[in-house]
């Protein structure tokens, strides 16, 4: 890798990753619409920088068709910047719904099309990083819009993936779990404390956390990879690790009448106290797979669909 476009990079997970591929010693264009703290950000890094309005039309092919022009062949585009507006899918007007798709997926989609007509053209290969969302599994009240975007966003990374990588040009996906960025970027930064809970690791996390995944899965090491969503989330994305057991830790061990089979050691069995059946015998322990939420089965009737 030797020339990077970031889009979003004044901040958050876009900044995060900017510092990544500096200290990778890879030379980068940032791309943002805040042109005060893009310059800031670009001073420190010793980067290059264009402000660009990414909801115009034309914004992300500026972005990257002047990035190349300007300062050689672009092999690495990472699109970071989004937006992520509250608001009650009964309260959107078009307008809100426009300028959500318009950032955060229209935008991405547009950049990797001009970057792929410049190295196609050129006869060189490249990588797409879209920063997706776990959103786009799991939407969140007040986040429609912004969920709607990013399962977009993860499907035209899967059709982009197959329709370029014949070109030798891969396009992959990060999908963050809750990070924890500065409060200026994250208005709501206390619901995190709550929200973690829900992840196996038990913390939220870093920028550094995305940007060291998006460094892989840009670069070569990872030259076999496309049309990947890489989940980078704690493990939340695999359950619901803050919701209490529905069964007793040694419920596996129970028959289906609610006593546990003996101890290999003791020899001795244990009952595990079973609430009665409808018609006034002891119930048998609860199939998850077949019962009426709310109920027991009926002993004597098996299981109820």
């Amino acid at each position: 890798m030797t020339h990077a476009v970031v889009t979003g990079a004044a901040s958050g997970i876009g900044r995060a990753v900017a510092e990544h591929f500096v200290q990778a010693g890879v030379q980068l264009t940032l791309v943002d619409v805040d042109a005060d703290r893009l310059a800031a950000v670009t001073d420190a890094l010793g980067a290059r920088h264009h402000v660009v309005d990414l909801c115009d039309t034309d914004g992300p092919a500026a972005a990257v068709g002047d990035s190349w022009r300007a300062y050689g062949p672009v092999d690495v585009l990472v699109n970071a910047a989004g937006i992520y507006p509250s608001l009650d899918v009964i309260d959107v007007t078009a307008a809100d719904w426009d300028r959500v798709f318009a950032l955060n997926t229209r935008a991405p989609v547009l950049a990797t099309a001009e970057l792929v007509r410049l190295a196609a053209a050129a006869g060189r290969p490249a990588s797409v990083v879209n920063i997706s969302s776990g959103a786009a599994l799991r939407a969140r009240p007040g986040g429609g819009p912004y969920a709607a975007s990013k399962a977009a966003l993860e499907m035209a990374t899967r059709a982009a993936a197959l329709e370029f990588g014949p070109l030798g040009i891969r396009v992959n996906a990060v999908s963050p779990g809750f990070v924890a960025v500065d409060s200026a970027c994250n208005p709501v930064a206390d619901a995190y404390t709550t929200a973690v809970s829900g992840n196996p690791l038990g913390r939220p996390g870093t920028p550094a956390d995305i940007a060291r995944a998006v460094l892989w899965i840009a670069g070569p090491e990872a030259s076999w990879v496309t049309g990947e969503i890489l989940r980078v989330d704690g493990g939340s994305s695999t359950g619901a690790a803050h919701l209490p057991r529905l069964w007793p830790p040694d419920a596996h061990a129970a028959d289906r009448t609610g006593t546990r089979a003996a101890d290999t050691d003791t020899g001795t069995t244990t009952d595990i106290a079973t609430p009665a059946g409808a018609n006034g015998s002891a119930a048998a322990f609860p199939d998850p797979l077949h019962h009426t939420p709310g109920t027991l089965p009926d002993s004597t009737k098996g299981p109820t669909s």
